[in-house]
């Protein structure tokens, strides 16, 4: 297996000024075209300590990539000591120059100094990946025949997040990809109503002393991610040896996949909306109205999503969704009645086919030993065609004390699964 190291390079990193998103994201990237990060390094803007870290994560992997430090100011200096460590020098890139002048130029810039030009500088024999998102340019530079890293990879990518993610899909992965001549097939599969615990030891008899393809299990708040990835002599072959394993976990697992595409939980339901030609609506109370954005943050959501009611208070569920004064005074806002009042107000006050209502306590405050923090009633109503009625269907849901935060993600997740259930059934 080819092996990486992921080298972090800023001060205001080290300080916790700024959060290092980057390495994060090249190390998924990295996973999916079968290479293997072995460690993480981030270093400050000190030549020394910065030259100490590069030559041992030559040292220890096959590629070295390096984000930061790639700009026009005096530590900026990763270049350099790229080109230093390996035993090149470098040279001026007239292309880098002209699309740094023309970025400066679209942005309306006038500041353009002089300090700017050192950006165009690259390494000698570099394989140079331009910045179509900022101005200083990337580079991939091979250890060749005398260096002391002979055959190793150095890749530097800039440090501004949106630079950086621009220029890794566009010219680093394709890159990467040449460097092997083995084909990677992988597939994430995705799981709600089970825990990363369980999942793995639903999946022990397939995980234990597996070779190829592998099996990995990830949790994420409220879910969980199944990696299946195989590496063989034809992208065919890893495929057929995915899609088998595929298989074999549905027949152990599958009551509680959702995805076999790596696709959101609100992603699948946005798209069994559309594929049944059904329109939503949705009350929310505790939630504040982040059902709605996780809705909207789709594309195509428009198609689908009619319109949202943020019912915080006691007044609003009544104003807006009709839910009696009466019944809020006997149940609580926060209680199965509320709920299913407030799904089927959403529904006869919208153009919906389907309607989905959350109450609940997202505390830290507010909770009794009767309803605790993290209690929260769902309910779904839906036009039934047939009987000219509204069909209403609700449940429980207590998540455990976490943060506010927390509570508030996870009955979302929650909606969109009790969505999922109702559109099937449908």
């Amino acid at each position: 297996m080819i092996t990486a190291t992921i080298l972090s390079i800023g001060t205001e990193l080290l300080f916790g000024q700024t959060v290092n998103t980057n390495a994060a994201e090249v190390s998924l990237e990295l996973q999916a075209l079968g290479i293997g990060v072995l460690y993480h390094h981030t270093v400050g803007d000190n030549p020394g300590r910065m030259r100490e870290v590069l030559e041992l994560s030559l040292k220890e992997s096959d590629i070295v990539i390096t984000t930061g430090g790639l700009g026009p100011t005096q530590d900026d200096i990763t270049k350099e000591l790229i080109a230093e460590v390996m035993g090149v020098g470098t040279e001026f890139n007239e292309e880098a120059l002209t699309r740094m002048t023309e970025m400066f130029q679209r942005l309306g810039r006038k500041n353009f100094t002089e300090n700017n030009k050192k950006q165009a500088y690259l390494p000698v024999g570099s394989t140079v990946f331009q910045n179509d998102e900022g101005t200083a340019p990337g580079f991939a530079l091979r250890g060749s025949t005398g260096s002391d890293f002979r055959g190793k990879v150095a890749i530097a990518l800039p440090g501004p997040p949106r630079e950086m993610r621009a220029m890794l899909k566009k010219d680093v992965i394709p890159y990467l990809a040449g460097l092997s001549d083995a084909a990677l097939y992988q597939k994430n599969l995705r799981f709600y109503g089970v825990g990363e615990s369980a999942l793995e030891t639903l999946l022990l008899p397939l995980i234990d002393g597996q070779t190829d393809p592998t099996i990995a299990t990830y949790a994420k708040d409220g879910e969980c991610i199944v990696r299946i990835a195989s590496m063989r002599g034809t992208e065919a072959e890893a495929e057929a040896a995915v899609l088998e394993a595929v298989l074999k976990v549905k027949a152990i697992a599958g009551k509680y996949l959702y995805s076999s595409e790596g696709e959101e939980l609100s992603e699948v339901v946005v798209r069994k909306l559309r594929e049944k030609g059904l329109v939503l609506a949705a009350a929310e109370s505790c939630t504040g109205g982040l059902f709605a954005k996780n809705v909207t943050d789709i594309s195509g959501a428009s198609a689908v999503f009619d319109r949202g009611f943020v019912t915080y208070s006691n007044e609003a569920k009544t104003e807006l969704l009709g839910v009696p004064e009466a019944v809020i005074e006997e149940f609580g806002a926060v209680s199965r009645e509320t709920a299913e009042l407030m799904s089927e107000g959403a529904l006869q006050n919208s153009a919906a086919d389907i309607a989905i209502a959350v109450t609940g306590i997202a505390g830290p405050e507010g909770g009794t030993e009767e309803k605790p923090v993290g209690l929260c009633y769902i309910s779904v109503s839906r036009n039934d065609e047939a009987s000219k009625t509204i069909l209403t269907e609700s449940i429980k849901k207590t998540i455990i004390q976490r943060s506010r935060s927390y509570i508030r993600s996870i009955a979302v997740l929650e909606m969109f699964n009790q969505l999922l259930i109702a559109i099937s059934e449908k």
